[in-house]
């Protein structure tokens, strides 16, 4: 089973892939992680990619799309995959089309875990670090004992810019532009269910498992 998991920053996909991929025994193929894997190896692809984001510069689709051929060619995916962070745009979506049919597969399941935009930045903006010791806070679901003061060290805590309301408001307008063609197209190919992203992380948990069961069948 191919599974792709599409979502807003703040929706808790990476926490959801991770619970799905020991309920499901699949590999869960996150983006992020593939980046990180070809920059450390050196890998021909990772020096590519490094030579794009030294500049400053987006890192182009054909790259990106190549890293996720490479993963998905290895044994560990030969009985499916659940991808997170990938495709991101269109063109990425109907090259994993491409790429799964060569193959011999195909995707199952797009899962749309929407959630609210306000409950979004409050996710995204509660999040405060200490400048001391880098330990994480959150103004609701791990407040410190004292407010701006660090519990582990005493430390002042701070807020990243990108955690600031007004950049995570920005960050989910670029999200709703680049992905809004990605869930139409889904949905037209009968692929895509939403699920609602605004509960506990057992609900959310809960509600992939009954739609991926729904997909099986």
């Amino acid at each position: 089973m191919y599974l792709v998991l599409l979502g807003p920053p703040g929706a808790g996909k990476g926490t959801q892939a991770e619970r799905l991929e020991k309920e499901l025994h699949l590999p869960h193929i996150a983006s992020g992680d593939l980046f990180r894997e070809n920059l450390k190896r050196k890998t021909e692809l990772g020096l590519l990619a490094k030579k794009y984001m030294d500049r400053g510069d987006l890192v182009p689709d054909d790259v990106t799309i190549a890293m996720v051929r490479q993963r998905l060619q290895r044994p560990d995916c030969d009985q499916g995959a659940i991808l997170d962070g990938f495709p991101r745009t269109l063109a990425q979506a109907k090259s994993l089309d491409e790429m799964l049919a060569e193959m011999g597969r195909r995707l199952d399941g797009v899962l749309y875990i929407a959630v609210p935009d306000e409950e979004l930045v409050r996710r995204l903006s509660g999040r405060w670090i200490c400048r001391r010791c880098q330990t994480p806070y959150h103004t609701v679901f791990s407040p410190p004992a004292q407010k701006g003061v660090c519990d582990a060290c005493g430390g002042e805590l701070y807020q990243r810019d990108d955690d600031r309301p007004e950049t995570v408001r920005a960050r989910l307008k670029v999200y709703h532009q680049q992905t809004a063609p990605l869930i139409d197209y889904y949905r037209r190919a009968g692929l895509l269910v939403e699920v609602d992203g605004s509960g506990d992380i057992e609900t959310v948990s809960t509600a992939l498992l009954k739609a991926i069961r729904s997909l099986m069948k």
